[in-house]
């Protein structure tokens, strides 16, 4: 791994920066969420990453995507997490566009990959049934019939649920609620019959969403992949989604921290910028440490993910989640206790980043999760 960029990645890290703050800057997440916008993204911004290529980078060339990789894209994800972009990237092309990616040979999916590749479709993975992350803890039931399947059940907290053109919908085909195994992975569009969803207001402003099943028929072609075999599927995808959100939560505290730094040497007390103090001082180095460890990690699990170190990946994503979940647990805290009762306010950005940092650190797994998944995974 190397913790300096090349000539390629430093162009790509500088046109994001550029792009995030003259496009998707936080006044947009503020217009979203104050106007209570339904689409809950900018679809023009949207066509422009496109354009971009960002949109393709994990996407094979013969489908309609660059190829570009996964240390390109996370450190696009970096760059929006500075200004709290809210885009369907995340949804589309890291979670969705993995598991199509992993599913094999499969029409519907290498044609939705095409379609995401120029921007045209929004995908979401719906996996979760419960505010806590336990995607195997799956209730949502697959019912083989003479002509497919039929899905009942609901699936919680659904990135882009509501505006989605397609859902990939985890269910049980076999097995208990909690086994590992007979799990499968439908694709879906979204007017299929049976199938509703219902946005939820989360505290972040990012787009979530309850999707319901209820007596949901879909022909045999639906299935993606082997039946009852979609749990190594679905844990590669979720470690992938894993480090990219960690990537994207780097830069959300790198940006925090960058603004409370600026605030310590405006804000003046007794005279002089209270950036003087001392014991200001040593929080803001504290935190400076901590940016520094959390880097490396993010670029180490990227850097695996595009050498092919199978075996690192899972720990790596445990490692990684976890150590960014503390790490923007601390700074989001920080820096709104320097801004002082202000920083609670609607007035300042930073109370912003506070909120989405909460989600964040929740969504695939909190640090206690994946301190007992790195545990398990070393034979604890």
């Amino acid at each position: 791994m190397g913790l300096v960029l090349d000539a390629e990645q430093t162009l790509l890290r500088s046109t994001a920066l550029d792009f995030a703050r003259a496009k998707l800057p936080v006044a947009n997440l503020r217009r979203l969420r104050d106007t209570d916008d339904a689409t809950g993204f900018d679809r023009g911004a949207w066509q422009e990453m496109a354009g971009l290529g960002w949109t393709g980078m994990l996407i094979a060339e013969e489908q309609g995507g660059n190829a570009f990789g996964y240390f390109g894209l996370g450190l696009v994800l970096q760059a929006l997490g500075r200004t709290l972009a809210a885009t369907p990237l995340h949804s589309t092309v890291v979670l969705s566009g993995s598991a199509l990616a992993l599913s094999g040979e499969h029409r519907a999916a290498r044609e939705l990959l095409g379609r995401i590749a120029t921007g045209e479709a929004v995908a979401a993975l719906a996996c979760e049934e419960s505010a806590l992350h336990a995607p195997q803890r799956c209730a949502t039931t697959a019912r083989r019939t003479g002509e497919g399947w039929v899905l009942n059940g609901m699936k919680r907290f659904v990135l882009d649920g509501h505006v989605a053109d397609a859902l990939l919908v985890l269910a049980r085909s076999d097995g208990k609620m909690d086994d590992a195994t007979g799990l499968s992975l439908f694709l879906l569009d979204a007017s299929t019959a049976g199938l509703t969803r219902r946005r939820l207001q989360m505290v972040d402003s990012r787009n979530s969403a309850d999707v319901g099943l209820n007596e949901v028929h879909l022909p045999a072609e639906a299935l993606l992949g082997n039946a009852g075999e979609a749990a190594q599927l679905l844990s590669r995808t979720l470690d992938i989604g894993r480090i990219m959100l960690a990537a994207e939560m780097l830069g959300m505290a790198e940006e925090a921290f960058e603004m409370t730094l600026g605030y310590l040497k405006q804000r003046t007390q007794f005279g002089v910028p209270i950036g003087s103090f001392q014991a200001l001082k040593h929080r803001a180095v504290q935190m400076f440490t901590e940016l520094e460890l959390s880097r490396s990690v993010v670029f180490e699990a990227l850097s695996a993910l595009d050498e092919g170190r199978e075996r690192d990946v899972p720990r790596l994503a445990a490692v990684c989640k976890a150590r960014l979940n503390d790490t923007l647990l601390l700074v989001s805290n920080e820096c709104v206790q320097m801004h002082g009762g202000i920083g609670v306010t609607d007035e300042f950005d930073i109370g912003l980043y506070l909120k989405r940092a909460r989600v964040a650190q929740s969504q695939f797994g909190n640090s206690a999760f994946h301190r007992e998944r790195y545990a398990t995974l070393c034979g604890f």
